[in-house]
C-alpha cells in the first residue's frame, strides 16, 4: 500500500510501458564520467608504451607521477572518493527513478544536470520531466537513500523555476574534503526552498544542513 497519492502516480490498472535508459546520445551523457576517465587511461597507457619503446624514460616518470601523486596525498585520495561517490549516486538516482514511478509514461526520467560533492555527501541539479515534480522526489527520499547508501536525503525546489530541484545526499557527519563551490553559485544561495516544513528557511547551499537541524 503507497505511504502517500504521490507514490503512486500512475493509475494500478493502466498498462504503461517499461521504464527505459533513453537514447544512445543521453546513454553516452550519463556515461561522460566514466567514459572520460576510460580515455584518460587509454591515453596515458599508450604514451608510456610509446615512451618505454622508444627508450625514453623522463616522460614515463613524469606520467606517472603525475597519476601517481594524487593517491599518495590525503587531499588527492578525498579528492578521488568525492567524485567516485558523485558518480555513484548520480547512477543511484537514474536507478531509482527507473525503479519507481518517476518517469512519464513514455518511460523518460528527470536529467542530472550536474552532481558535486558537499562536506556531507553530495547534491544533485535535477530538471525533472512534464508529470514529475520536486514534490515527488520528497515522497521518495527514503528510497534514494538507501540506493544511494546514505543516511537521509533532502530535497530542495527552485523558488521560481519548479522544474529544476536539488536533492542533498547525506552520508556522514560534516568534515574537510574535496567539497566543490557548490550549486548556489547557478541560481543563488537564497534560491532554493526545503519541501519539509520544519525548515524556516532554504539552507546556505555551501554549507549543507546537518541531520541535526533537519530533525
Amino acid at each position: 500500500m503507497p505511504r502517500n497519492p504521490r507514490n503512486q502516480i500512475f493509475p494500478a490498472n493502466e498498462d504503461l510501458p517499461a521504464a527505459r535508459g533513453g537514447g544512445p546520445l543521453v546513454r553516452l551523457w550519463r556515461a561522460r564520467a566514466e567514459l572520460l576517465v576510460a580515455a584518460t587511461l587509454t591515453l596515458a597507457t599508450l604514451t608510456l608504451l610509446d615512451a618505454t619503446r622508444e627508450g625514453r624514460w623522463v616522460p614515463f616518470l613524469l606520467l606517472t607521477s603525475a597519476i601517481s601523486a594524487p593517491a599518495a596525498t590525503r587531499t588527492g585520495r578525498n579528492w578521488i572518493a568525492a567524485h567516485f561517490w558523485c558518480v555513484f549516486s548520480r547512477h543511484r538516482l537514474q536507478r531509482v527513478c527507473l525503479e519507481t514511478t518517476m518517469h512519464t509514461r513514455a518511460g523518460r526520467i528527470p536529467l542530472v544536470l550536474w552532481i558535486t560533492p558537499t562536506t556531507t555527501g553530495e547534491k544533485a541539479l535535477i530538471l525533472t520531466r512534464a508529470g514529475i515534480s520536486a514534490e515527488e522526489f520528497e515522497a521518495y527520499s527514503e528510497e534514494i537513500a538507501a540506493a544511494c547508501w546514505a543516511r537521509s536525503v533532502n530535497v530542495y525546489r527552485h523558488r521560481t523555476r519548479a522544474q529544476l530541484l536539488i536533492v542533498e545526499v547525506v552520508r556522514r557527519d560534516e568534515a574537510p574534503g574535496a567539497a566543490s563551490p557548490g550549486l548556489d553559485r547557478l541560481y543563488g544561495r537564497r534560491a532554493w526552498v526545503s519541501l519539509r516544513p520544519e525548515l524556516e528557511e532554504p539552507p546556505d547551499l555551501r554549507t549543507p544542513v546537518r541531520l541535526a537541524q533537519v530533525g
